[in-house]
């Protein structure tokens, strides 16, 4: 069992910067590969970006490569998901995930925070 709870969100303008935070509970942490995901209003959840479990694979989606970086410090059960140049299409609820493999669908994680608020003003 993982708990996962996220921290960090809040309201920036547009090309400002934010660390998100996915402080994980549980010993077992460092087996699994960590996700971030972000849901707007009105639309599908949607896949940001993907750590494997010892940080040696990233993923990201098109859309924030090059701005947002994911990375993890297993001793302090956390992953991050650095997002610099914010857009005001980035303004979402970002939750991080838990699962085995550092996969794309929302399918592949078994474990799930409550999300925090990201807002982003033009």
């Amino acid at each position: 069992q993982v708990q996962l709870v996220e921290s960090g969100g809040g309201l920036v303008q547009s090309g400002g910067t934010l660390r998100l935070s996915c402080a994980a509970s549980g010993r077992t942490f460092s087996s699994y590969a960590m996700g971030w995901f972000r849901q707007a209003p009105g639309k599908e959840r949607e896949f940001v970006a993907a750590i494997s479990w010892s940080g040696a694979l990233t993923d990201y989606a098109d859309f924030v490569k090059g701005r947002f970086t994911i990375s993890r410090d297993n001793p302090k059960n956390t992953v991050y998901l650095q997002m610099n140049s914010l857009k005001p299409e980035d303004t979402a609820v970002y939750s991080c995930a838990a699962g085995r493999v550092p996969a794309r669908g929302a399918n592949n994680y078994n474990y799930w925070g409550q999300g925090t608020q990201v807002t982003v003003s033009s």
